[in-house]
């Protein structure tokens, strides 16, 4: 299921990276993050302030090539309660090098769409995954837009088998043609995930539509993408499961990234 082309994926950073950035001004920047381990609201704003401009690096450059280096001059503010500007500034940086970048011009990227457009949609929700994590730290509840949400879970899914590289994990999802199907409950929207002994990936749109699944997970589609991002578990009362638990076991425990 391909939904990328419903969603302004520049838009979406923009309003994330805003909602972000009004989260932790004014916050205890000291605050754990429950949902990354050892990190604070400050290793946490940190972290995605430096995807953002090590993403405009690459969008600046058009590269074709996997980079040699990560070397950026991200600026840091000398003082915690500079985060969230800092935040917001490298949001702003992307926000021009998006206006500048055709998104379907071709260029490396680590996953499944070779064109601008990944680090765009990618940026989208690493960046909403991690301002969930600031609610989390700051005991708020979170709201995702469902069609956002459920273009998140083909985001997540499709480019899942390509990300070895920083999540070593998904070498071990592999199976007999064992399958999983991932399903929204409130609103379209179901993917059929193929585990294969020298691989696994989604099955193209159509084609497994009505194919029988050995598990099954469903969830409203918010609740979908943070289960997936190890942000909900299973057992939650809005997640439906059946089939294979063993299988499941396999997949939860190794497609975090």
């Amino acid at each position: 299921m391909n939904t990328a082309d419903q969603i302004d994926h520049r838009a979406a950073v923009a309003a994330e990276a805003a909602r972000f950035a009004d989260l932790v001004r004014g916050a205890d920047m000291a605050a754990p993050v429950p949902t990354c381990p050892g990190w604070d609201l400050t290793d946490l704003v940190r972290h995605a302030g430096s995807v953002h401009r090590w993403f405009s690096v690459l969008l600046r450059g058009r590269i074709q090539a996997p980079p040699t280096s990560r070397d950026v001059d991200l600026r840091l503010p000398e003082r915690a309660d500079g985060y969230a500007d800092w935040l917001a500034e490298g949001a702003a940086e992307a926000a021009e090098v998006f206006a500048a970048t055709d998104l379907d011009a071709p260029m490396w990227v680590w996953g499944a769409d070779g064109h601008a457009r990944f680090w765009v949609r990618r940026m989208a929700f690493e960046t909403l995954v991690h301002r969930t994590d600031a609610e989390r730290a700051l005991g708020l509840p979170s709201a995702v837009d469902l069609a956002l949400a459920r273009d998140g879970v083909d985001e997540f899914l499709v480019n899942l088998p390509f990300a070895a590289l920083f999540a070593p994990k998904v070498a071990h999802l592999r199976g007999a043609d064992r399958s999983i199907r991932f399903a929204c409950t409130d609103t379209e929207g179901s993917w059929l995930v193929r585990l294969r002994p020298d691989g696994f990936g989604v099955v193209p749109d159509g084609a497994g539509d009505e194919a029988p699944a050995d598990a099954v997970v469903r969830a409203p589609a918010a609740d979908l993408l943070l289960l997936l991002y190890g942000r909900l578990d299973r057992s939650a009362t809005t997640v439906e499961t059946g089939g294979d638990e063993g299988l499941l076991d396999l997949w939860f425990a190794n497609s975090e990234f």
